[in-house]
This record gives C-alpha cells, structure tokens and sequence, in this order.
C-alpha cells in the first residue's frame, strides 16, 4: 500500500469521529440543541448507551482473543508513568495552585468515547472489546490519581478518599466491564430480541458522546488559552502518547495491541475532568482551556499517529 493510500484510510479512520464533532460544535451554534440537551444526553450515554455498548462488545468477543492480561497491565503501568512524569514536570515548571489541574489535563484521555469509536473504526468488533476490556482499567486509575492529584493541592478542604472509592465502585462503565466478563466467558447466549433490542440503544452511543463533545466546545476558551494550558496540551497530544506507544513497541507489542494502545494513550482530554475539578474547587477554567486545546488538536495528532503507524506496518 502506498503513501497516499495508507494516508487516505487514515483519514477514513479518524474524519467520521471528528466530523461528529464538529456537527455538535455547529448545532449548537445554530441553536437547534441547547445545554439542557447536552446534559440529559450525557447523561444517557454514562448511564445506559455507553455500558450497554461496553456490555455487548464483550460478550460477543472471543476473549481468548481479545482478553490480554499483559496488555491491561501495560496500560495501567504506562498510565503510572504518564501520571508521574507530568506530576514530576508540574512541580518544575508549574505554579503550585495550578499543578493538580495541569497534571489531570496532562495525563486524562477521553477514552470512553473517543479512544473507543476510533479503536472500533480502526480495528471493528476488535477494537469494540478490546477497548472495553481496557476502560475498567480506565476508569479505576484515571480517577484514583486525578483524585491524589487535586486533593494534594486543595486549600482548606478535606478529601472524603471513602465516598470516592464508592462512588469509583459504582462507576456504570466498570459495571458493564464486570456484569459483561463472567457472561463471555461462560459463553452464555441471550435472546436475540433481546440483543437487537441492546444494539439498538448501544448504537446511539457514539454519535451522541461525540455531538455533545462538539456542543461543548468553547471558542471563548481557546482565546483564553495560556501557556500553562498549552503546556498541558502538548504534554498530553504529543509527548506522552509518544513516550508511552514507544515503550509499548518496545515491549512487544505490535498490530491492533499497539494500534489500540495508541488511540486510548493519544486520546484528548476527558471532559469529566472538568467535572471533577469543579467539585474539588479547583481551576474549572484552565481545564476547559486544556479540554478545548486537546480536542480540536488530536484531528492532526491522532491521524498523523495512526498515518505513521500504518505506514510503517507497526499497527
């Protein structure tokens, strides 16, 4: 395959997810969705669209094939590193009332929605389990270290570390990943209404996670953009995802394992992070900066990430 065929399934790749987007970014400015829609939407899609999806692409993988206890390992190892190396960088260059919300921004992907549509666009039901196998280990370490992170630099404010835990415990998506692993594995099989039925409401997931992504979008954020939020965005585009697909390559990994590695390592800044800033009383605005900045820039990283990949035969 040439230059420009492998640079044209790139973009077939990564261009429906982002149009997806930028569609959400254009009805909101038209007006035709407001706020109220893209909170009940969400909603949704944490509560019941996207376990379900999780649920069902789990139970129809062949976890002989797509469970790969070495590949959750790494993941959570590099996701270790990755959070310790932006830390290590924030208390160098960073003021100390920004560092917590640095260090998240910096190190948080949106794998739940955008690691996973590209992984499912990428590699089918593959990616689909794969990707949903991996959101447990997500979901656990992203909000155990964003949670070290902000209340390590709280003024005034005791951290309830037992509500966290619970409420981490309770996350739907880590549900979905528990509920869907014993099924698989004994390989029970539901009815077929039944799983028309889930595929149905499983399959508004993805478009609806990525119009309210768009909606969010702030322009005003961006002109608000510092260097800290750019520092942040750099780190978290460019050199971690680097850093870390490189460690996984030299590791052993290689094909959909380090194709599916990298969309969730280069994956933009999760939007719940600005949630969980806010409860913790940290910057709000900073994060919506970083948010902002890593969403409209992962369009060139992630498909120049994949372009390399593909071109040199590694994923």
């Amino acid at each position: 395959m040439g230059m420009l065929e492998v640079f044209q399934s790139t973009l077939e790749i990564t261009l429906p997810v982002f149009a997806m987007v930028f569609v959400g970014f254009a009805l909101k400015r038209l007006k035709w969705i407001d706020q109220a829609f893209v909170s009940t939407a969400s909603y949704l899609v944490f509560k019941g669209t996207l376990p379900m999806l999780i649920f069902l692409s789990i139970i129809d993988a062949d976890l002989d094939a797509t469970l790969n206890p070495h590949l959750l390992l790494f993941f959570a190892l590099a996701t270790l590193g990755s959070f310790l190396l932006a830390w290590g960088w924030a208390i160098l260059r960073v003021p100390r009332i920004e560092r917590g919300v640095y260090v998240q921004g910096a190190f948080r992907g949106n794998c739940g929605i955008v690691g996973l549509a590209l992984a499912a666009g990428m590699y089918g039901d593959y990616g689909l389990s794969t990707g949903g196998l991996l959101l447990g280990v997500v979901i656990v370490t992203y909000n155990a270290f964003s949670v070290v992170v902000l209340a390590s630099y709280q003024d005034d404010r005791s951290t309830d570390w037992r509500h966290i835990a619970a409420h981490i415990m309770r996350n739907p998506l880590i549900l979905a990943v528990v509920a869907a692993v014993p099924v698989a594995a004994m390989e029970w099989r539901l009815p077929g209404w039944l799983m028309t039925s889930g595929e149905y409401f499983a399959s508004l997931t993805l478009p609806l996670a990525l119009i309210c992504i768009g909606a969010t979008l702030s322009l005003g954020a961006l002109q608000r953009s510092g260097r800290i939020a750019l520092g942040a965005s750099f780190m978290k585009m460019v050199s971690l995802p680097l850093l870390a697909t490189t460690a996984a390559w030299l590791t052993g990994f290689s094909g959909r394992e380090l194709g599916v590695l990298f969309l969730f390592f280069a994956s933009p800044t999760a939007a719940a992070s600005f949630v969980m800033v806010k409860a913790m009383g940290g910057n709000a605005a900073l994060t919506a900066n970083i948010i902002a900045i890593t969403t409209l820039a992962s369009l060139f990283t992630i498909s120049t990430g994949v372009f390399l990949l593909r071109l040199t035969g590694l994923a």
